[in-house]
């Protein structure tokens, strides 16, 4: 897949800074210097550029510093087609993933759907020199969303229900989706929907909300773990011929760097987090005093045990 410009920007700014547990210098696209290129040097962990994919970052983050592990946090890095390279290239080592966008990222027929035949699957396509550790069952999927009053006017229970009148509408998005495979060409394939025009927004974030609530788009790309869905009424359609398939959160870390004790901590992660404590999560990130997540993951880990 191409990387867009708005995510290749994004990518260079965010590869100038580096934040939370750790700091240092380098850039994180660099791909020579960084990461898995020393064992022993610290575990620079990257995200994708919305609050929850952060926020997890800063859990895996903190929750290794509390077991005296060296890690750097960095800033967001746009999209996975913009921070992937960095995983390949040894200048990031660690991100937290979802198993089915990741997968069809690897293998784009990829038709495995449930959460445990995406796993396995995502484990014998992973590039050699990265690893995948024990899925959580937290699970956050994309999904086709509307407002109440274009589900209600058009009758639209679900994504099937929209196709008849997907060429009256406009479709907002992060550019990316635009061309993954379960983006809008699957939803085109499996729905017969096309949508009249695609406008390319944030992730998931404040531009999408604000155009789907103001009708500049009229169908969108949110995540079901958002709580903006249920702030302003929107309905999230449901998807029954499995468009989108299982997304489970994963850690994806460079084999050199997930030693026994790194591989514990994260482990443990995942046999904490639910799909609740994602909502959960992303309900505080996005409310009245708008916390900034390294202290909502510090709060979550201590309520855990994790720290």
């Amino acid at each position: 897949m191409k990387r867009s410009l708005a995510g290749l920007a994004t990518a260079l700014v965010a590869g100038l800074v580096l934040t939370a547990c750790g700091g240092g210098g380098g850039d994180p696209l660099s791909g020579g210097s960084g990461g898995s290129a020393d064992p022993a040097g610290p575990i620079r962990i990257g995200s994708a550029a919305f609050p929850e994919n952060t926020l997890l970052a800063q859990i895996y983050g903190q929750a290794l510093q509390a077991k005296g592990v060296q890690v750097e946090v960095l800033p967001p890095i746009a999209s996975r087609e913009a921070y992937f390279p960095g995983l390949r290239d040894g200048s990031l080592d660690l991100v937290p993933e979802y198993t089915g966008v990741l997968l069809q990222y690897l293998n784009k027929d990829a038709a495995q759907k449930s959460p445990d035949e995406v796993y396995t699957a995502l484990q014998g396509v992973v590039p050699q020199g990265l690893t995948v550790l024990d899925k959580s069952s937290a699970e956050n999927k994309d999904a086709v969303v509307v407002t109440r009053e274009t589900a209600d006017r058009l009758q639209a229970r679900t994504i099937g229900d929209l196709a008849p009148h997907c060429g009256e509408l406009v479709f907002g998005g992060p550019p990316e989706f635009q061309t993954r495979p379960d983006g809008i060409p699957g939803i085109q394939a499996t729905y017969g929907c096309t949508f009249k025009e695609y406008r390319s927004l944030d992730v998931g974030g404040p531009l999408t909300v604000a155009a789907l609530r103001d009708g500049t788009v009229q169908a969108a790309d949110l995540f079901t773990t958002s709580s903006t869905i249920k702030a302003n009424g929107f309905v999230a359609l449901e998807d029954p011929e499995n468009n989108f398939a299982a997304q489970n959160v994963v850690p994806l870390i460079s084999t050199a760097k997930a030693t026994d004790q790194v591989k514990e901590v994260l482990n443990g992660i995942s046999a904490k987090l639910s799909t609740q404590a994602l909502l959960d999560l992303n309900a505080q990130l996005d409310g009245p005093d708008k916390p900034n997540p390294d202290i909502v993951a510090k709060e979550w880990l201590i309520t855990n045990g994790l720290i």
